[in-house]
């Protein structure tokens, strides 16, 4: 299983938020920079943060990204789930008619069954946990 690159620094970007202690607004240029991306890249990402109502966005001279949930309240499964969806990540491509006794896919319940474990365990996992142990590296 793999996750786009887009959640990837959105991630990196929730965290580096987290780590703005006064949560003053973060231009996208500087947060580009800080992942080596381009700002109009990070920028599509950023609108999804937004939407999913996890940042807001402060248009303007001084204007940027700032947090918007409290930072403990943010968990991995929140920002992956505003990137890429909250489809499943698999589908049993046999015709669920056709399988004896219509009991479903008995491949398909196992994997919903693991999907479900990983999503509670980032459900359980949180940003500032995470940015504060890159906060202690640092130090």
């Amino acid at each position: 299983m793999k996750y786009s690159k887009a959640t990837n620094y959105a991630l990196h970007t929730m965290a580096f938020l987290t780590l703005n202690e006064k949560n003053e607004a973060i231009g996208v240029e500087q947060l580009a920079k800080m992942q080596n991306l381009s700002p109009t890249y990070l920028s599509k990402i950023l609108t999804k943060l937004v939407k999913a109502g996890l940042i807001e966005s402060t248009p303007g001279v001084k204007g940027g990204y700032r947090l918007l949930k409290r930072q403990k309240e943010t968990s991995f499964l929140d920002v992956i789930q505003a990137i890429e969806g909250q489809t499943s990540l698999f589908h049993c491509s046999l015709d669920h008619n056709e399988l004896p006794h219509n009991h479903g896919c008995l491949i398909e319940q196992v994997m919903m069954n693991a999907e479900a474990k990983m999503k509670a365990d980032l459900d359980a996992t949180y940003i500032a946990d995470i940015a504060r142990q890159m906060k202690e590296k640092r130090a």
